[in-house]
C-alpha cells in the first residue's frame, strides 16, 4: 500500500509504533544484563522504559529484588498494551482488542494454578498482565478467593466461564487444569477466527496472520509430543483453523523416524525461513531450544509481514509480540540470576 493512500490515522499509529519499537531493548543490552546482579538489573531497567514502574514499586513492593522486577514488568506491559489500544484506528481496534484477550485466559489459568498450589496472592499477582477484558480490579477480586472452587464461582458470566465449569464438573485436578488450558487456547483462536471472518475490512489479512501463528503453535506442540512420547488423544491437543489441517498434523505425529518427520513437516511449511529452521532441527535438541528456535522464526516472519503491509493490523500485532518477548527475556534473566543459573545456560532460554 502506498504511503500517500494510507489513512492519516494509520500513518499516525505506525509512526508511534516505530518510536515504541526503537525503545525496545536491543540484543546487546539483554546480553549485558547476563553479567549483572539483580540489584544492577533493577538500576539498569530503571533507566529505560520501565523507569516509572521501578520508581513506583520500589517504595510499594516489600518483597525481594526479583519480586520488584516481576511486578514492574507486569505493570509496564499491561500499561503499554492499553496505550496501544488507545491509539489504534477504529478499523483495527476490534482485531487488536480481540488479540489481547489471550491475557484473560492466561491470567485465569495462572490464578487457578497458583491457588491449586497454595501460592500466596501476591506471588500470583506478580505475573498477571491485565491487558484484556478482565481488568486489574476484577483479577484482584479473584485473588482474594481462598480456593480454586471459589475462583471458578467468581468467574461465572465471563466469556469462557462455560468451558471452565464444564471441565471442572468432574473435579479439579492437575490433569483438568492442563485440559482447561488447552481448551481455552483453542477457544481463543476460534474466537479470533470469527472476528477475522466477520466481513470487517482487513479481516482476511488478520486471518492470514492467525493461520501462521496457529501453525507455529501446532508445530511446537508436535515437537513437545515427540519429546514426551505422547501417543494419546493427539487430535484434542491440536489447534484448528491453521494453514496445516489438523488431520495432517495427527498423521505427522505418527511418523517415528525423526528425519522422515522433518521431511514431511518441511513439505507442509508455508515459507522458506520455517523450512530452514526445521532443517536445523533435524538433529535431536532439547525441547526448549526447539521452541525458542521456532519462536524466533515466527517473530522474524511477523516483522517481515508488518513491513509488507505497513498500514494494516500487522505492525500493531508485531509490536505487541516483540514487547511480550522482551518482558519474557527480562523475566528469564532475573529468575536465572536469582537461583544462580550459569550465564550461558540462561542465554539458551532467551528469544533474541
Amino acid at each position: 500500500m502506498a504511503l500517500v493512500s494510507a489513512p492519516g490515522s494509520y500513518i499516525y499509529v505506525c509512526t508511534r509504533l516505530r518510536v515504541r519499537r526503537s525503545s525496545l531493548l536491543p540484543r546487546e543490552e539483554l546480553l549485558r544484563m547476563l553479567n549483572m546482579e539483580l540489584s544492577e538489573i533493577i538500576r539498569f531497567i530503571g533507566e529505560t522504559g520501565y523507569k516509572k514502574e521501578i520508581g513506583e514499586l520500589s517504595t510499594l513492593c516489600a518483597g525481594t529484588d526479583l519480586d520488584l522486577i516481576e511486578m514492574a514488568l507486569s505493570w509496564n506491559m499491561a500499561k503499554e498494551f492499553h496505550k496501544i489500544l488507545e491509539i489504534v484506528p477504529e478499523g483495527l481496534h476490534g482485531f487488536a482488542s480481540a488479540y489481547l484477550r489471550r491475557w484473560d485466559f492466561q491470567n485465569v489459568i495462572n490464578i487457578l494454578r497458583g491457588k491449586a498450589q497454595g501460592m500466596k496472592a501476591g506471588k500470583i499477582k506478580e505475573v498477571l498482565i491485565p491487558a484484556g477484558d478482565l481488568d486489574r480490579e476484577f483479577l484482584d477480586r479473584l485473588l482474594t478467593e481462598d480456593s480454586v472452587e471459589k475462583v471458578v464461582a467468581a468467574l461465572s458470566g465471563v466469556r469462557f466461564s462455560h468451558i471452565i465449569e464444564g471441565i471442572f464438573a468432574a473435579g479439579i485436578t492437575d490433569a483438568s487444569l492442563m485440559t482447561l488450558e488447552n481448551e481455552l487456547i483453542k477457544n481463543y483462536y476460534e474466537d479470533l477466527a470469527i472476528v477475522a471472518g466477520s466481513g470487517v475490512k482487513g479481516g482476511e489479512i488478520f486471518l492470514d496472520w492467525l493461520r501462521m501463528e496457529i501453525d507455529f503453535k501446532n508445530i511446537q506442540n508436535l515437537f513437545r509430543l515427540r519429546e514426551y512420547k505422547e501417543k494419546g488423544d493427539i487430535l484434542s491437543l491440536m489447534i484448528p483453523k491453521g494453514g496445516i489441517p489438523v488431520a495432517d498434523l495427527v498423521r505427522l505425529n505418527g511418523i517415528e523416524a525423526r528425519g522422515e518427520f522433518i521431511d514431511a513437516l518441511k513439505k507442509k511449511a508455508g515459507f522458506e525461513p520455517l523450512q530452514a529452521a526445521l532443517e536445523d532441527l533435524r538433529k535431536e535438541r532439547p525441547i526448549h531450544e526447539i521452541e525458542i528456535a521456532l519462536t524466533r522464526v515466527l517473530l522474524h516472519q511477523m516483522s517481515f509481514m508488518s513491513k509488507m503491509h505497513p498500514f494494516s493490523i500487522y505492525p500493531i500485532l508485531s509490536y505487541l509480540e516483540e514487547k511480550k518477548y522482551e518482558v519474557a527475556n527480562l523475566r528469564t534473566i532475573a529468575r536465572g540470576k536469582k537461583v544462580n543459573i550459569p550465564t550461558e545456560e540462561i542465554k539458551r532460554y532467551l528469544v533474541i
